[in-house]
């Protein structure tokens, strides 16, 4: 995997480019949301992670998606990423967070989200 790899990833995460995303992951692949009953909720397999991406594009929906610093460290890598959205009142929101990935070759194999909670 290489950082620019990682960024053409996030880039088609921004465009809720599922079908994009996708060319980028193994057969095998996981994918544990930053959100659900888990807490998160994790996808197995490539339908199960396909349905998981377009839950999570979804719910984040109302943001729009900023990437951040992309660090690999062999078959490892670390992205922090941003949404930001205008609440009704007027307010802007930057919700946080990062995705540690696993790598096989220059394929994702675990894609497994954190966000920061706010109140």
């Amino acid at each position: 995997m290489t950082e620019e790899r990682l960024q053409a990833f996030a880039e088609a995460w921004a465009r809720h480019d599922v079908d994009m995303l996708m060319t980028f992951l193994t057969e095998d692949c996981i994918y544990e949301a930053s959100v659900g009953p888990e807490p998160g909720k994790t996808y197995k397999g490539r339908e199960a992670v396909r349905q998981g991406m377009l839950d999570m594009l979804a719910y984040d929906g109302q943001g729009e998606s900023r990437g951040g610093p992309i660090d690999i460290f062999g078959e490892k890598g670390v992205a922090q990423w941003s949404y930001v959205w205008t609440e009704p009142d007027g307010r802007v929101i930057e919700l946080r967070g990062c995705d540690i990935y696993e790598f096989r070759g220059d394929k994702i194999s675990r894609k497994n989200a954190f966000r920061k909670a706010f109140q």
